[in-house]
């Protein structure tokens, strides 16, 4: 019988292009939890560097750590400079069954 040899995927090191990174935290945004979302920012803040990240955010590393783990919840104006520090930009879009008085 042979042994398997199994390693824990890494998302960090597939997030290698600007398209890459804009997927990945479109998908986590569309999910809605937002533990995932901070975990998904987390990944792309490792895949980026993340001393550069939190040093650009003007944040600690290890507070930025904790905050973007998928047990973390990142205040508002963490996940602010941290999507700032990345070189991206948050839009909001109307869904399909949204009903606003004008």
């Amino acid at each position: 019988m042979t042994k398997t040899t199994t390693t824990i995927w890494d998302p960090a090191t597939h997030l290698t292009t600007s398209d890459d990174v804009v997927a990945y935290l479109e998908a986590a945004l569309q999910d809605g939890d937002p533990q995932l979302i901070a975990a998904a920012l987390g990944d792309i803040a490792k895949a980026k560097g993340m001393s550069q990240i939190a040093r650009e955010a003007g944040l600690g590393r290890e507070s930025l750590y904790k905050s973007l783990s998928s047990s973390g919840n990142p205040e508002l104006a963490t996940v602010l400079k941290v999507i700032s520090a990345l070189g991206l930009q948050l839009h909001v879009s109307a869904t399909d069954n949204a009903k606003m008085a004008v």
